[in-house]
């Protein structure tokens, strides 16, 4: 299960980073900066600015990584 946790934490931090970098491409550098500090921002703008992919690994990481914390 430890390795499963890891891989959901490990994707969900690629997708945040790859969600702020798609935000500070699209020159959001103000919206980039605040979806860093403040984590549940970065998919609800990422997913206004078309960065659909990255919102949809976000999110299925975080639920994938909050049900094996409920499990284990």
């Amino acid at each position: 299960m430890g390795w499963c946790l890891a891989s959901a934490l490990a994707v969900f931090l690629a997708a945040h980073v790859a969600l702020v970098a798609g935000l500070a491409r699209r020159h959001a550098w103000g919206r980039a900066v605040v979806a860093f500090l403040v984590p549940p921002l970065a998919p609800w703008w990422g997913y206004r600015a078309g960065l659909r992919v990255a919102t949809l690994a976000w999110c299925a990481a975080l639920a994938v990584y909050a049900v094996g914390v409920i499990v284990a």
